[in-house]
């Protein structure tokens, strides 16, 4: 476990996908660090890597489709479902909220597996499990690459992720005074 962690954390930090700053997070809440997992998806061996680690993690998962909230899940989406050899589609935003686009349809029951890239409070995630259920799938698990969450976020199916990291979070009402100090930024979700 030690060692996956350490592989894990040499890609993140090799592809530049941790900054340090001060951030405003999809969520709304402020924090000195920013995941940025674009960065480690640039590399396509490092994807096909973290992806056959985080396979590893969800163990013997049953599913027949993937879907990932766009944008962030795409890349790690799309290569999950290419190594377990399962259809791939994902959610897009309309107006600020995932919906399914294109075509995309679940048969009834069809086992779903979502995968996102990066969660804080899992508002995509829960999103995407939502999408599935309202178009006659069944989730059967999310797994995720990187949880930011400090273990609060919770959703009613089983999930997994290759990397937790537990770097404080702020509301914009209650700053640090070094953070207050640092021009903020909001570099994309």
């Amino acid at each position: 476990m030690e060692t996956t962690k350490n592989e894990v954390q040499e890609i993140f930090e090799k592809s530049g996908a941790l900054l340090k700053g001060h951030f405003v997070l999809r969520s709304g809440l402020h924090s000195e660090y920013y995941f940025q997992c674009a960065r480690a998806c640039e590399d396509l061996t490092a994807v096909s890597r973290l992806s056959e680690l985080l396979i590893k993690r969800l163990g013997n998962i049953e599913c027949d489709t993937i879907i990932a909230p766009a944008m962030g899940g795409l890349v790690i989406g799309q290569e999950i479902a290419r190594q377990l050899r399962k259809r791939f589609i994902f959610a897009e935003k309309q107006d600020n909220k995932l919906v399914l686009r294109r075509g995309f349809k679940f048969k009834p029951n069809e086992r779903v597996l979502v995968v996102e890239d990066v969660i804080t409070k899992g508002g995509r995630a829960q999103e995407s499990i939502n999408i599935v259920k309202e178009n006659g799938g069944t989730p059967v698990a999310l797994a995720v690459l990187v949880d930011r969450s400090q273990g609060n976020a919770k959703f009613e199916i089983p999930h997994s992720s290759l990397y937790a990291m537990s770097f404080p979070t702020y509301e914009p009402s209650d700053l640090p005074e070094h953070l207050k100090a640092v021009p903020v930024s909001k570099p994309g979700s």
